[in-house]
């Protein structure tokens, strides 16, 4: 289900956010060009969805998908939070989205972010992370080059480590082989998983699972099929 923010964002649902919501911040570009769906989120939300059916999914296509706009960026990921108003919220922020996460995080529902390969600049203010926590996954073999988004592990180390100055937990985990995303658009549109994908899911799995119970749900994740 698809829903027009009142921002003018667009938030894609995936399952019932009646009592805790994963809320899917994309990544982005200098360039100030119009908000499209992620490929790595689509795939990573279609592979955790049957595993966590008591909990929604949110995907967050943004208006404008650039750092040169990431309060508007911001705002869209708050609108979304408020749309689907979970008691319980995961924010999950891939590359971009990470800084978009994190700026969000002050919403009163939200328990945790969960950093993909995220970028976390050093001039982002960490502050909205007070009283929850911020989990990092990153592939080792991410990295900027000419042509080709990356953020490299060292960066995303070192906001995670500003973070811990502040006293915030979390744990910070790097994937070995992994690159920056884990799906692309291929055939028809369909995301097509990249290497290592599947060891990205399970750890997204685990931190999800983890998400989940911390708000005392029973049910563990069911296993990956």
């Amino acid at each position: 289900m698809t829903r027009t923010l009142a921002t003018g964002a667009q938030v894609r649902f995936t399952g019932p956010t009646d009592r805790a919501a994963v809320i899917c911040a994309n990544g982005g570009q200098s360039g100030e060009v119009e908000g499209t769906w992620s490929a790595s989120l689509e795939w990573l939300v279609g592979a955790l969805a049957p595993r966590f059916p008591g909990l929604g999914f949110a995907e967050v296509r943004y208006r404008v998908k650039s750092w040169r706009r990431l309060d508007w960026c911001v705002e869209d990921a708050v609108a979304a939070v408020r749309q689907a108003a979970a008691p319980r919220t995961l924010l999950l922020g891939f590359s971009m989205g990470g800084a978009v996460a994190i700026g969000a995080a002050a919403e009163p529902t939200v328990e945790g972010v969960l950093g993909l390969a995220p970028w976390i600049p050093d001039r982002l203010p960490l502050e909205t992370l007070r009283g929850r926590r911020l989990d990092v996954l990153h592939g080792s073999l991410d990295r900027w080059l000419p042509g080709i988004p990356g953020v490299s592990p060292a960066s995303s180390r070192a906001g995670f480590e500003r973070a811990r100055a502040l006293g915030i937990p979390g744990d910070y985990t790097l994937i070995p082989g992994g690159l920056h995303g884990f799906a692309v658009r291929a055939h028809r549109g369909r995301p097509f998983p990249l290497p290592r994908a599947r060891r990205w899911a399970e750890l997204v799995a685990a931190e999800v699972s983890r998400f989940q119970q911390a708000g005392g749900a029973p049910a563990a994740a069911r296993p990956a099929p």
